[in-house]
């Protein structure tokens, strides 16, 4: 008899893991609309929304120091990876990009976060992204060829590893 319960659990263990692993290597980003209060990853209290700082205030406290941990920034979504939803951009006040991706790929995003004002819980990073990198992205983008070709040399950014993300408004 334990040897049949065994053998159930087993194969159930094994048919769920299949379909899991079936969905993951679709790539395809999650559904969802992405309304007010839904949030990704670790869920974002609204004491850390409320001292949420802006992607500017974010820059000007890599004065002294190349890592930040434990910081929270809000702004607009820009871009969403539209193969997985594994990135994202955020809208800067002086029209550049900020890059998001989620901690340990532990979660994605719908593509509908495009538009909507987040806040981002995680740490930040100034650091040099390689060409290759660069080019990867504008790839998973869908970037013309064109565009992508027009990439050729590394970019110092700041680059954001979020825990959580939050629907703000």
């Amino acid at each position: 008899m334990k040897k049949i319960i065994y053998t159930i659990v087993l194969f159930l263990g094994v048919f769920t893991w299949s379909f899991s692993q079936e969905a993951v290597e679709k790539n395809v980003p999650p559904s969802g609309n992405a309304l007010v209060g839904d949030y990704y990853g670790a869920d974002v209290s609204n004491v850390i929304t409320s001292n949420a700082i802006s992607v500017e205030k974010l820059e000007g406290k890599f004065a002294n120091q190349k890592k930040l941990e434990n910081v929270a920034v809000k702004g607009i979504v820009t871009d969403v990876c539209e193969k997985r939803g594994c990135w994202l951009t955020i809208k800067t006040e002086n029209g550049s990009s900020f890059f998001v991706k989620m901690k340990d790929y532990a979660f994605f995003v719908p593509i509908a976060l495009k538009g909507k004002n987040v806040v981002l819980e995680g740490d930040a990073e100034k650091k040099i992204t390689p060409v290759d990198e660069l080019k990867h992205y504008a790839k998973d983008a869908k970037k013309s060829q064109v565009e992508i070709n027009t990439i050729t040399a590394p970019k110092e950014e700041i680059r954001f590893v979020a825990n959580g993300i939050k629907v703000v408004n």
